[in-house]
């Protein structure tokens, strides 16, 4: 089976986390998590940065320490992971979806001006697949109208804006190590920040709420959200190594790119840049043009041992919002578009070009027959 994604998992990571082990570092509040946290911090050019358990929590606590209230809206694109709704929801926000761009796939200041309110108090801005979103002047929006800026920078790891990086925009901004991101430590994720203020909180939050001055005497219900040194210890090797594997991921989206240039009457491939910024491919993904095949050419594909993955399903259109105020009868034209007819294709370090012509050659054969 052809693997829709490997980590990125060499000897100088292995010998970092033999190292770690080796002098007892392996829990959560070890000093190899404090150098994690300092090189996190100076790669994304930010103050702060609180390593977590996975980017799912760092979104949540994010959230949580917005101190938002009942009735705060929080725009949020709907062609996104499940994560930050949870987040949204569980900050006692209300969610208020927009579409995306249907060429990057990304939110735009347009799609955020269509639901923008006065009771609009944040918006979410993801990076999505490898592409920054319009980051510079959705947060001047955000300055001119004291509007909140949360960032998720979990798909662009190492992605800029001109000489500003992907990961520097948000009041916080969010970050996921899981095993397909440019950065990985299985799972794992972190908040970065500049208010010292918010760090403090997230800090405290993150380990159960223990206060320095009483340990055991706490004034909120958190759990505890830490990052493992073992982790930790593969995050400071990974960041160490993130340009080579850009530069290798960036290479093989531009071979799918040229496989798939001759087929655009049957695909729409991903833009190579967005606002001057090159693709980093965290995945490559496509969208299917003839509707409704989607799953049919997964599952041919999945019987000549290529596995592939959909595209994220619309928050807007979630079950779990089927009786509840935050579903609306809207029509998110390019999300659902996204939702339906999207998926991605395997890449990584066990890709090379013989196999990515086989899965373009069994992608194309299985695109004709459906």
């Amino acid at each position: 089976m052809i693997q829709v994604f490997k980590p990125h998992i060499g000897f100088s990571d292995i010998i970092s986390v033999l190292k770690t082990m080796m002098a007892n570092n392996i829990s959560g509040t070890s000093p190899v998590v404090k150098d994690f946290e300092t090189k996190l911090a100076n790669k994304f050019d930010r103050e702060y940065a609180v390593a977590v358990s996975n980017g799912s929590v760092a979104l949540d606590l994010a959230f949580q320490a917005l101190g938002l209230e009942e009735g705060d809206e929080v725009i949020v694109p709907s062609f996104t992971i499940i994560s930050c709704l949870s987040a949204i929801i569980r900050s006692n926000a209300k969610p208020v979806f927009c579409d995306v761009d249907h060429q990057s796939w990304n939110m735009t200041l347009e799609n955020i001006k269509d639901k923008y309110t006065s009771n609009t108090k944040a918006i979410l801005m993801v990076h999505t697949y490898g592409l920054p979103a319009d980051a510079i002047k959705i947060s001047e929006f955000c300055r001119e109208n004291n509007i909140t800026l949360v960032e998720d920078s979990a798909e662009a790891h190492g992605q800029s804006l001109g000489e500003i990086n992907c990961g520097k925009f948000g009041l916080v901004s969010t970050l996921s190590f899981y095993a397909n991101k440019h950065i990985s430590t299985g799972e794992g994720g972190a908040i970065l920040t500049d208010s010292e203020e918010i760090y403090l909180q997230l800090m405290q939050m993150r380990n159960l709420d223990f206060t320095p001055s009483e340990r055991f005497n706490h004034n909120n219900l958190f759990w505890n959200y830490r990052l493992g040194g073992l982790q930790a210890a593969l995050g400071i090797s990974q960041i160490n190594k993130i340009d080579k594997v850009i530069k290798s991921k960036k290479i093989q989206g531009r071979y799918y790119v040229e496989l798939l240039q001759d087929h655009t009457d049957k695909i729409q491939l991903p833009l190579m840049e967005n606002y001057g910024s090159q693709n980093h491919f965290w995945v490559f993904g496509i969208v299917l043009k003839k509707q409704n095949i989607r799953n049919k050419v997964m599952k041919s594909l999945q019987k000549k041992n290529i596995e592939t993955r959909p595209f994220f399903w619309p928050l807007h259109l979630q079950n779990y919002l089927k009786n509840k105020p935050s579903r609306r009868n809207e029509n998110l034209e390019n999300s659902e578009n996204l939702g339906k007819n999207g998926l991605y294709l395997p890449l990584g370090p066990h890709v090379n070009k013989k196999i990515q012509k086989k899965i373009v050659n069994e992608l194309i054969e299985s695109i004709n027959k459906t």
